[in-house]
């Protein structure tokens, strides 16, 4: 009979043990999606070549993060609405964190900036990161953020950033204090 009691106690502590272990990882792993802050990420700024952060480098400004790809056409369909509203909506606090995910050289991603006539921030995270830290499911995929870094708008596939209801929620954001 004490061996019937040893097992099922044994069994008691596995399970208690096995319900904290994924309570613990379970919290840690909270879904990126709209109302939640954003993961914060380090990538190659290929402008100045420095490794910025989100939370750092974007803090108090309203920024789209975009995540893509040179190779993907959607992402070069998206990017020229993308720049239009950048360099309308720039000089109120509007920032743009593309984040490249090619695994080649920064030369290649900064040669597509160039043919597209890029001005927003350029990063490339070749190690890929930032598509895990970001739950995507491809590219392009795109993060508005508020000024205090909270996710208020996703989506995925190619967007026009620039159309009115776009304008008028970024500019909206804009409007909000800042921290």
């Amino acid at each position: 009979m004490s061996r019937q009691w040893m097992f099922a106690g044994l069994i008691v502590v596995g399970v208690g043990a096995g319900a904290t272990v994924l309570t613990k990882v379970g919290s840690e792993v909270a879904p990126v999606q709209v109302g939640a802050t954003a993961p914060d990420f380090r990538a190659v700024d290929l402008g100045t070549g420095d490794s910025v952060s989100l939370r750092e480098h974007y803090r108090g400004k309203v920024t789209l993060v975009n995540i893509w790809a040179t190779w993907c056409v959607p992402c070069r369909v998206e990017m020229p609405a993308m720049e239009r509203v950048y360099t309308q909506l720039a000089p109120r606090g509007f920032s743009i964190a593309a984040v490249s995910i090619d695994e080649g050289p920064p030369d290649d991603v900064r040669a597509f900036g160039q043919e597209l006539k890029l001005t927003f921030d350029l990063l490339q995270d070749r190690s890929g990161r930032i598509q895990q830290s970001y739950q995507t499911t491809g590219v392009p995929e795109s993060f508005l953020l508020d000024r205090h870094g909270v996710i208020v708008k996703r989506i995925i596939g190619a967007h026009d950033w620039n159309s009115p209801a776009n304008r008028a929620l970024v500019e909206r954001l804009l409007d909000e204090p800042g921290t």
